[in-house]
């Protein structure tokens, strides 16, 4: 198989500068520059759009799905979804799309606020509306629920890691005892389309709070919805999470199997990158971790009852 070429500022903006006619720059082409130092597969274009490349096959036909389904999403929910205003090759096989960039900053900048809050639970609702057999012709996989017992364990043994790396109190996993894990299984039919990647990077916040747009619809299948509700407890905090789910009409079951899945994952994430088996930023797992773990009101009832039980020498 032949290698890809690297992108660079210039072939960047030979790609785009046909496709950006009305821009101020339109001689020497716009000003480009990759989003992350070191990146260079996806790009800002001037200051209204964004250039995302992919890396090999796997990543052009998930790209071209997503164009399809951003389409489809788009009537059902209440933010921004990108929209695309080029899209073709840039190398053979390889696809690019040049999309609008959403203004604002992301979940890691603003914190959602309680209208903002209103905004992801009509997220949720709208991701609910979506026809799902719409989105398996468009070839969205249907992806079967996670075993939140064997992640259960799994972050059990990885919490001791922690422990002993003081990074994380391990007793703390004992707030979800096997029972309570199998209780919180998904239950049948109840599979919704579900983003499956809603990082603090992929929210697109304005500095009041309010949630302008969602970005990197890739990942999505049609499964658990209770995993977009765990990706948002890593990304705004469970609080935020559960609140907008439940406000979207979900049950106590589907949101706390989210908080722990959520809980689940970031102890599992952390001991796997002070081990070198994950390159996320630590900084990041941390803050994922700590939003994690951020207790629900129901927990925070739970704690206040047990103290002044403790205080009236009552077990």
């Amino acid at each position: 198989m032949t290698q890809a070429p690297t992108p660079t500022a210039d072939s960047v903006r030979r790609l785009v500068r046909t496709l950006l006619r009305d821009g101020p720059d339109t001689a020497a082409g716009p000003e480009v520059r990759p989003v992350e130092e070191g990146g260079h597969l996806t790009w800002w274009v001037g200051t209204r759009h964004v250039l995302r490349l992919a890396r090999d096959q796997d990543g052009s036909a998930r790209q071209r799905r997503e164009l399809r389904l951003r389409d489809l999403v788009r009537p059902h929910v209440p933010v921004t979804v990108p929209a695309s205003v080029g899209q073709g090759d840039w190398a053979p096989g390889l696809s690019y799309t040049l999309d609008t960039r959403i203004p604002g900053g992301t979940a890691e900048q603003h914190d959602v606020s309680a209208i903002g809050e209103d905004d992801l639970a009509g997220l949720f609702s709208g991701m609910r509306a979506v026809p799902v057999r719409q989105a398996g012709t468009l070839g969205v996989p249907r992806v079967a629920p996670r075993s939140l017992e064997a992640l259960r364990r799994m972050a059990v043994h990885a919490a001791q890691r922690l422990g002993a790396a003081d990074e994380f109190d391990p007793a703390r996993m004992k707030q979800l005892a096997p029972p309570a894990a199998v209780q919180l299984a998904a239950q049948p039919g109840g599979a919704v389309l579900v983003h499956h990647a809603l990082s603090g990077d992929h929210l697109v916040l304005s500095a009041d709070g309010r949630v302008r747009g969602v970005l990197g619809w890739t990942e999505a299948v049609v499964g658990d919805p209770a995993e977009d509700i765990a990706g948002l407890a890593r990304a705004v905090g469970s609080p935020a999470a559960v609140r907008a789910a439940t406000l979207a009409g979900y049950g106590a079951r589907p949101c706390l199997r989210g908080l722990w899945l959520a809980r689940c994952d970031t102890v599992v994430r952390l001991a796997d990158r002070l081990e070198g088996r994950d390159g996320t930023p630590l900084p990041r797992l941390r803050t994922e971790l700590r939003h994690a773990w951020e207790a629900i009101l129901l927990e925070r009832v739970t704690e206040l009852r047990e103290d002044g039980n403790a205080a009236n020498g009552r077990p």
